[in-house]
């Protein structure tokens, strides 16, 4: 079977395993397990705004995500999720030249590139680091396109701004994914958005999707130079963001004392159960947990002797006699089936992640 791009894929594997979805117990996908908050959840969800057309400017919306990050509204541009944002990135990239991806990474951005036949090479990226966050990043030659995710997914490491403004200078195009950004303890500090205004060529793409934990609204934001954003905007269909998606978001930000508040929960939690989770799994003989500043963690699969040792079997039957579904890594340039990235969930889904690994791993079939 072809491995998936991305975790998240809870009812294809309940229809397929004929039980319920909430049946199963998902850290293929990194979402917080407890969103969004009471009172952003039904907000101005009424008749009326599933009605009417949305603002095909989404002013609101826009102002809204300005407000909070101290950017000029013309510099904010929502999308249907990142990856819509990625497909408009990616034309811009094509257009400039060789795009350098980080490997292992995102297969998404591949996906965006080849719909506009764009050029890439990998840059790769050592499989072993310090836990002491945030770190430099690599060395990368200079020119063409740079893609970087903050913190980096699958590795979970978290990039100092320190070492990301030089390459500004350095290449005609920078993206940055911050997606993981706002959940990672003391990671707004290191965001790249504070720079777009004086980096024309800088773009930086965030999503609510994880913070929150509402990717079925499909909400995520560019923030770049105007001219760009119009650009883009002029490129894709109308009212990309749906309406109640496009209320709930202003209203998210609008509410910035809340906002600030929900986002040092969620650092709290991945802090706390991150540290309680990877100390569980380093009780596995046979499982290598690399550090993580964010809400997942990356395991490889090896035998006594450091030879690396495949982990499909037995994600395969923490899915099939568990119902705990973990990561599959094989779409991740680089990794292959001896690795499995794990999310964060509550405690509770935690310890039942902890058991079912004991079981299995205890079966050794």
């Amino acid at each position: 079977m072809t491995s998936s791009r991305h975790g998240g894929n809870r009812q294809e594997v309940a229809e397929r395993l004929g039980c319920r979805p909430g049946a199963l117990l998902d850290a293929s996908a990194s979402l917080v397990p407890f969103g969004p908050p009471w009172s952003a959840r039904w907000a101005g969800w009424g008749a009326q705004l599933c009605r009417e057309y949305p603002d095909r400017r989404y002013a609101g919306l826009r102002g809204a995500i300005a407000a909070h990050h101290g950017v000029d509204a013309a510099a904010v541009l929502p999308g249907n999720g990142a990856a819509e944002l990625f497909t408009w990135a990616a034309r811009d990239a094509a257009a400039a030249g060789i795009s350098l991806l980080c490997a292992p990474g995102f297969a998404d951005y591949g996906r965006a590139l080849d719909t506009w036949d764009g050029a890439r090479q990998s840059l790769p990226l050592p499989l072993s680091w310090s836990g002491a966050f945030p770190q430099s990043f690599p060395e990368a030659p200079p020119g063409g396109v740079l893609w970087i995710t903050n913190p980096h997914n699958p590795t979970g490491q978290l990039w100092s701004r320190s070492s990301l403004e030089p390459l500004l200078a350095r290449h005609d195009l920078v993206i940055v994914d911050e997606a993981f950004l706002p959940l990672t303890p003391d990671g707004e500090r290191q965001s790249l958005v504070p720079l777009v205004a004086v980096h024309p060529h800088l773009v930086v793409i965030r999503s609510l999707t994880k913070l929150y934990g509402i990717a079925g609204l499909r909400l995520g934001y560019a923030i770049a130079a105007p001219e760009r954003l119009a650009r883009w905007a002029s490129w894709r269909d109308p009212w990309p963001v749906n309406g109640p998606a496009a209320a709930l978001g202003e209203r998210l930000f609008r509410r910035s004392v809340a906002l600030l508040r929900w986002q040092a929960r969620v650092e709290a939690w991945v802090r706390r159960e991150g540290a309680w989770l990877a100390a569980g799994l380093a009780g596995f003989s046979g499982l290598r947990v690399l550090p993580s500043a964010t809400n997942f963690l990356l395991v490889q699969g090896v035998h006594p002797d450091g030879r690396p040792r495949s982990l499909e079997p037995l994600r395969r039957a923490l899915e099939c006699r568990q119902r705990v579904l973990l990561r599959d890594c094989r779409s991740f340039e680089g990794l292959g089936e001896c690795w499995l990235r794990i999310g964060l969930q509550h405690r509770a889904g935690n310890q039942r992640l902890l058991r079912a690994l004991a079981i299995e791993m205890a079966r050794g079939d």
